[in-house]
């Protein structure tokens, strides 16, 4: 199971959010920059960014940091938020990000989807799915549809998309452990690879996600942050979590 360490910009700054609420936020001191390298160094194997700013309003101020991000790494970047039209993922993968993240598009428009899939390959466009009580929130999580969570994930999935990253609303950000029964309802829906998202707040609950060797990889976020989890204990102990 790989380990997504979790960045999110707002405001060119690197802040968590509880459950999505802008007006819940923390914010951390540091450059962006400077937490992309420590969780580099301390063996993230791919970094997991999400640009909150595009997410709410759709305009793409952090993409300089991104940028800057993805050419001072090794680890492979993944970059969510505000993914609507496709100069917005072509301008992602410009700044150098390997894979784009769809969410609210994805829940508007498979056909979107399929139509990126198409341009820029299956490898290179994920889509986010993240529900609350099995329904697709979007915009930023500040509306909740009417679309089934695992029907959603069964349509991308058939247009070519190799990577589903599934979170739990209410688990993000409150350190309560993710929602194992909704990843395994998803994990029955769909054979791509996916990747958990929310609530992970232990080294025990990454090591109960990674007993299961359908989940390709598990995104860490507040944990990290807060100290709960330290990175390189995670990296060591990874051979134990299987």
């Amino acid at each position: 199971m790989l380990l997504f360490p979790a960045i999110d910009l707002m405001g060119g700054q690197v802040v968590r959010l509880r459950q999505g609420k802008a007006e819940e936020k923390t914010v951390y001191p540091a450059p962006p920059l400077a937490y992309a390298k420590r969780w580099s160094e301390e063996g993230g194997d791919w970094l997991h960014i999400v640009d909150l700013d595009a997410a709410f309003s759709g305009t793409h101020a952090n993409l300089e940091i991104v940028r800057q991000i993805a050419k001072a790494l090794i680890v492979p970047v993944q970059l969510g938020g505000g993914m609507r039209s496709p100069a917005a993922v072509k301008a992602a993968l410009d700044a150098g990000v390997s894979r784009v993240v769809i969410g609210t598009r994805a829940a508007e428009s498979v056909s979107f989807v399929s139509d990126m899939v198409e341009q820029f390959g299956g490898d290179k466009i994920a889509v986010g799915i993240d529900a609350k009580d099995g329904l697709v929130s979007t915009k930023g999580w500040t509306e909740v549809s009417t679309i089934d969570a695992l029907d959603l994930a069964k349509k991308v999935e058939d247009c070519g998309v190799q990577t589903i990253i599934y979170t739990d609303i209410a688990t993000d950000g409150m350190m309560a452990g993710p929602n194992f029964r909704g990843l395994d309802r998803m994990l029955g829906a769909i054979h791509c690879q996916l990747i958990a998202s929310g609530g992970v707040s232990s080294l025990a609950d990454l090591q109960r996600l990674a007993q299961n060797p359908r989940i390709y990889g598990a995104i860490v976020g507040k944990a990290l942050y807060d100290n709960a989890i330290r990175l390189h204990d995670a990296v060591t102990n990874r051979d134990r979590m299987i």
